[in-house]
């Protein structure tokens, strides 16, 4: 049977901002703050800062939760590192329950540790690393994982050895841009290009595995700011490891540090990205008015944005089409653990696998900081959480000692806490949902990556990377089935 391709006008109804069937929140899970990857459980090496994102691997039947630069925000030395996790999945009801750390793997180049401390000189990114998107490239079984530091997107093998980094458009590199000179490290000096800690957040890659979708977290330094209420989505060719395109995505204001935090290839054209504030529970933040949403967007006909300046005055561009009705509201439910109320840091989003009645699992997690912050001499401090009274406080490492309180804002106040009955350190939080095949075929349909074993097959029978892809693509214009 052929299938037809859907119309550009029913696409253009699906995202016009009409309602949408939602995902149905089926359950949740609140995982200790305290616990650890396979190198122990301390700080600095091993306790879990959970997701900064997550990916479903539908060949191999693996999850991966990947954290960030680590407990120290930055300042502090930390081996950047991805988790294989299990996770027990109820097939009829698509319930989770029962996590584990299956494997950890570190990250390194050249037989260095890619490390979470802010590039020193601020001009020379080196091994600096802070991870926040993760994606299996489907033709080799490689991590493709992005970078906020670079901004940068890197590949490396399944023992966490870079293999290649891909080459980041000019325009995107935090810069000065009277004298280009770069600094990764903050936004000192710079006028131009990605701002500080706001680099490569979301990542996608492509049903045929050939091209990998990198999203930065808001706005740029020269097109708004912090004022920006638009971001980029950078198009890479995976077999060139060059960038082919940009697009524009608007969100939905720029006040409460909002920004984009996960993207999520549907099919070929059709995402779903996580837009969020940075209100809710976590270490440093106010438990206010969080605002976390899964919209839906679509790239057909949006314009390559590459050499456009989104905020200037008279610029014409077509941004990707975005359905306004959040697809998901990640506030709408909640877990008696962080006292009904929302995590701060919504980051990690994933299609998990088929149910046994054709529906799919959807995974979105957090990130909790590692529940830990630090003084601007590198002291670390640990953050506990009342979940019954919504009080935090800031105490000695490892300890509930020395416990001072931690305001509504997020300001540690010289308020001692001497009772710290019910404090507890900061989840992760898992929560699943249940998508129906009807309401992804209201999206164009779910695609998997292409099977693993076949681009193997190809590449050992000379056919190459180009050439699969290549085939795959016809294949896709086929779409014989």
């Amino acid at each position: 049977m052929r299938i037809k391709p859907i119309p550009a006008l029913l696409l253009g109804l699906v995202f016009s901002g009409t309602a949408q069937a939602a995902p149905v929140f089926i359950n949740g899970l609140a995982l200790p703050g305290a616990s650890g990857d396979l190198f122990g459980s301390s700080v600095n090496n091993g306790r879990l800062g959970y997701f900064s994102d997550l990916y479903y691997d539908p060949k191999r039947d693996e999850w991966w939760g990947l954290s960030d630069r680590g407990p120290g925000g930055g300042t502090i030395s930390y081996e950047t590192r991805v988790q294989r996790f299990t996770l027990g999945v109820d097939m009829n009801t698509g319930a989770i329950s029962n996590f584990q750390i299956a494997q950890t793997v570190k990250f390194s180049n050249g037989g260095n540790a890619l490390n979470g401390l802010a590039p020193s000189p601020g001009n020379v990114l080196g091994n600096a690393f802070d991870s926040e998107g993760f994606v299996i490239n489907p033709n080799n079984g490689n991590f493709l994982i992005s970078d906020e530091y670079g901004p940068s997107l890197k590949e490396f093998n399944r023992n966490g050895q870079r293999v290649r980094t891909f080459t980041t458009p000019s325009n995107i590199v935090p810069r000065n841009a009277e004298t280009g000179t770069p600094n990764y490290a903050n936004d000192t000096g710079n006028t131009a290009g990605k701002r500080g800690n706001r680099g490569f957040e979301g990542l996608a890659v492509s049903p045929d595995g050939q091209y990998t979708y990198a999203m930065l977290q808001s706005a740029m330094l020269d097109e708004g700011g912090s004022g920006g209420v638009y971001d980029r989505i950078v198009k890479f060719d995976n077999v060139t490891g060059t960038a082919v395109a940009q697009y524009a995505y608007k969100m939905e204001g720029s006040s409460q540090g909002r920004g984009t935090s996960a993207l999520v290839a549907v099919n070929d054209h059709t995402f779903m990205v996580i837009e969020r504030n940075n209100r809710g529970v976590g270490v440093d933040s106010e438990l206010t008015t969080a605002n976390k949403n899964v919209f839906t967007l679509d790239l057909t006909g949006a314009t390559d944005v590459t050499n456009i300046d989104l905020d200037a005055t008279g610029a014409v561009f077509t941004a990707v089409r975005k359905n306004t009705t959040p697809f998901i509201d990640l506030d709408a439910n909640t877990l008696t653990e962080l006292g009904n109320k929302s995590p701060e840091k919504w980051e990690g989003l994933t299609i998990g696998p088929k149910l046994n009645d054709g529906s799919y699992l959807l995974l979105a997690g957090t990130d909790n900081d590692y529940s830990v912050s630090q003084n601007g001499s590198g002291t670390q401090f640990d953050i506990y959480y009342n979940p019954a009274t919504g009080a935090r406080a800031s105490c000695d490492l490892g300890t509930l000692s020395n416990c001072l309180a931690i305001s509504a804002t997020g300001s540690t106040t010289t308020t001692p806490i001497t009772d710290t009955t019910g404090y507890a350190l900061i989840p992760g939080v898992l929560h699943a949902y249940k998508i129906s095949a009807a309401d992804l075929g209201n999206l164009g349909g779910y695609t998997a990556p292409v099977p693993e074993p076949e681009s193997y097959a190809m590449l050992l029978t000379g056919l190459g990377l180009a050439g699969f892809v290549a085939r795959r693509r016809q294949c896709a214009t086929d779409k014989e089935v």
